[in-house]
């Protein structure tokens, strides 16, 4: 037989060449970008809005937080079934984030903590509709070898945003005089914009011709998501009621007697890390065990909590949100990896709305307990009772490793 002939270079170069992530995944990470910007210039400094100007309670900051960030959870299995039933993502994900950006005014408007948190749960709703529609996409459009950098990716850009909100509110809360209505009005126009941005800058991918239209929590249905899927859900469930909501380190740098302009400017500290960390971590999913990578975050975390708890200084206080901040960076991409992995394609949407139902769940006991923790027994007891909470959670994660 006559030698094969030599293989091109050009081929060699193709057959050596690294995947990249496609476009879109880039054009939804500055979708949750622009739409962070807006979110976060308000909800940094809502807790102080509540308790300064409405004059609320750490516990009414607990039961908003936590009422807000659940709803937006739970709504995300409706969500996601519905995507998957219509075999659609996009327009779920446009429609969420539509609802996003006309409820900030709301919260301009506010006169009670009431209103506020009305606002606060019909913004969350609009998150919880995009939420699982919006991964089910990424994973779509993403090759298996890449969810771990694609979800890293968008987090990361989604976190860049949540650090450039809060460091625009803190200048224009110097500049307009602690104007929180004002902050507020602003904060409109970056979620009008990611709107926009999704609906011309997003092609959904066409659906595979060999799939079919199915009822996606029929029991024959919800029997296929595998055992190592509900193992990734309690996982989830146990990481929210370990970390509480981020409201209370906004309240903790309150204490340490930073200006009331300058107290945003935590959660910019925590986001920057966060945004730092999220991608590389993310690629470094791609390689290396999640359970191990799970652990790190652990301890990650209950160093946070002890040294916000120990910390009554301002540089305590960073290094402390830091942490936090790092502890994000490693579980937040990763566990929506790992949903993606073990779910199957046409129940993705269903998968991940199951799996933010449960941390919803999580999400409102964690919030309502720290609150009640802070007002009784002081902000250290938080952080401690987190970081026992924990340690407790990592005890039963190795003897899974």
């Amino acid at each position: 037989m006559p030698a094969e002939p030599p293989r091109a270079p050009q081929d060699s170069q193709t057959a050596r060449a690294t995947p990249r992530i496609p476009a879109g995944i880039w054009v939804i990470g500055f979708v949750s970008l622009l739409m962070d910007i807006s979110s976060e210039m308000i909800h940094s400094l809502l807790p102080l809005f509540m308790v300064s100007a409405l004059g609320a309670s750490a516990l009414a900051v607990g039961i908003v937080e936590g009422l807000a960030e659940s709803t937006a959870l739970i709504v995300k299995v409706f969500s996601g079934v519905l995507s998957d039933y219509l075999g659609k993502r996009k327009g779920l994900a446009v429609f969420g984030y539509a609802l996003g950006a006309f409820t900030k005014p709301l919260f301009a408007i506010a006169p009670t903590v009431g209103v506020v948190l009305s606002a606060r749960v019909i913004d969350r709703i609009g998150k919880g509709i995009r939420g699982a529609p919006r991964d089910a996409l990424v994973a779509d459009i993403t090759p298996p070898t890449l969810r771990g950098a694609a979800f890293g990716l968008r987090q990361s850009l989604d976190t860049v945003g949540a650090f450039l909100g809060p460091l625009l509110a803190a200048g224009l809360m110097w500049l307009w005089s602690d104007n929180f209505r004002a902050v507020f009005w602003v904060a409109v126009i970056p979620g009008l914009l990611a709107v926009v941005l999704l609906a011309w800058g997003v092609r959904e991918p066409e659906r595979h011709a060999g799939l079919r239209r199915i009822n996606p929590i029929d029991r024959k249905n919800l029997r296929r998501l595998s055992g190592a899927y509900w193992w990734v859900v309690g996982v989830g469930a146990v990481f929210t009621l370990a970390r509480f909501s981020e409201a209370f380190l906004v309240l903790r740098a309150q204490q340490t007697g930073m200006a009331l302009a300058l107290v945003p400017l935590v959660m910019v500290a925590m986001n920057l890390v966060f945004a730092a960390s999220a991608y590389p971590f993310g690629k470094l999913s791609d390689r290396v065990s999640h359970k191990a990578l799970l652990a790190g975050g652990l301890l990650v975390l209950i160093a946070a909590d002890l040294v916000l708890a120990l910390g009554g200084h301002w540089s305590t206080l960073l290094a402390g949100v830091a942490l936090w901040g790092i502890h994000m960076g490693m579980t937040q991409g990763l566990l929506a990896t790992m949903v993606a992995n073990h779910a199957p394609e046409d129940l993705r949407g269903t998968a991940f709305g199951l799996f933010n139902l449960v941390s919803g769940l999580a999400m409102l006991v964690a919030s309502v307990v720290a609150g009640l923790l802070w007002d009784r027994l002081g902000a250290e007891f938080t952080f401690y009772a987190g970081a026992a909470f924990s340690a407790i959670a990592l005890l039963a994660l190795g003897k899974r490793l």
